[in-house]
């Protein structure tokens, strides 16, 4: 259950340009992070918004829609596969998390980030909020888009490379993900510092 903005303990309640940020795509082997971030329109309300794990596909590219439709500002940005492997995926994902917010052309007073870590940003107020994405409303729209725009990375890599099921799994080690990895070794868009990949990696290189 989506809790009102006004029940969060904070101190900055009488502001009303809010930004909700969160990201998709931290867990899997291949592909970017993608961040969103979302300031909505309090005059033009969204049903239906929620964390974006809870939601089917169909419904997240509906709300997806409205969300690009009716918010007052939105961005979405990427740290890629070569800046995980540089950076770890947790400096990737805020590094993502504030291109996201570097990239609304509204400025936002107050923004809240999904989870336990803040990304460095330049706004008066920034609150990170563990499981906000079923809490805040702009953090589950960002949650929503965040989601929606890696799902469709994930459906433009499967047509490249096919033979990795990336369409079924999305990156996502799943028992089918490591046995393609296995018989067809890492491609270019796999992170190369995530242990599976990098194991793929080191066997190709002692029997080459």
């Amino acid at each position: 259950m989506m809790v009102p903005i006004d029940a969060i303990p904070l101190p900055w309640r009488d502001q009303t340009l809010i930004a909700g940020v969160d990201e998709a795509g931290r867990g899997p082997l291949a592909g970017p992070v993608v961040a969103a971030a979302v300031i909505l329109d309090p005059l033009r309300p969204i049903p239906g918004l929620a964390d974006s794990k809870v939601l089917s596909a169909r419904q997240r590219e509906t709300l997806a829609e409205h969300i690009r439709a009716h918010a007052l500002s939105y961005a979405i940005a990427e740290a890629s596969a070569a800046e995980i492997d540089q950076l770890n995926i947790l400096q990737a994902t805020l590094l993502a998390m504030r291109r996201a917010v570097d990239g609304l052309h509204i400025r936002p007073v107050v923004v809240l980030v999904d989870g336990n870590r803040l990304p460095v940003l330049d706004v008066p107020h920034a609150q990170a909020i563990v499981k906000g994405d079923s809490k805040v409303s702009a953090i589950s729209a960002a949650s929503i888009l965040a989601k929606v725009q890696r799902d469709s990375y994930c459906l433009t890599l499967d047509q490249q490379y096919p033979q990795y099921g990336f369409a079924q799994h999305k990156g996502y080690p799943t028992a089918a993900h490591l046995a393609a990895l296995k018989t067809f070794g890492a491609c270019p868009a796999h992170r190369q510092s995530f242990g599976p990949v990098a194991k793929v990696l080191q066997q190709t290189l002692q029997d080459s």
